[in-house]
């Protein structure tokens, strides 16, 4: 049986690649790489990793019936990193709403590098983004 590659469009099995830090058995060490995990844990409805991974500054604003409301009304079809620094990352998220349409989602993340791990702060959507 082969192999399928991970969720955030590494060439690599999930078990390999995102799965890891999903679990909780290894840090993302880079931001970019928190964000790939993040994509694989909407599309795996990982829930509790994007609650644990949101800077705690920040998770007033999600609850967690929201986000599994997000993640379970779209069907992820694939992740396109258009850029990455240190601390941001701009990609798009291609997906399938609930109506089976076509969306994009376009946005430059913002990251922090806190008490030995990354944490997803906010982002710039779309027509936002310089």
């Amino acid at each position: 049986m082969a192999m399928s590659f991970c969720y955030c469009g590494n060439n690599t099995p999930f078990e390999n690649c995102c799965k890891p830090y999903i679990d909780g058995n290894k840090k993302a060490p880079t931001a970019e790489t928190l964000m790939r995990s993040r994509y694989a844990a909407y599309a795996t409805l990982a829930i509790d990793y994007l609650l644990a991974t949101t800077h705690s500054s920040q998770r007033k604003y999600y609850s967690k019936s929201d986000i599994r409301t997000w993640a379970v009304s779209n069907q992820w079809l694939k992740l396109e990193v258009i850029a990455a620094t240190t601390t941001t990352v701009e990609f798009k998220a291609h997906f399938l709403d609930s109506n089976k349409t076509a969306q994009i989602h376009h946005e430059k993340s913002t990251f922090v590098f806190e008490e030995d791990r990354w944490f997803y702060v906010d982002g710039l959507f779309n027509e936002n983004i310089v």
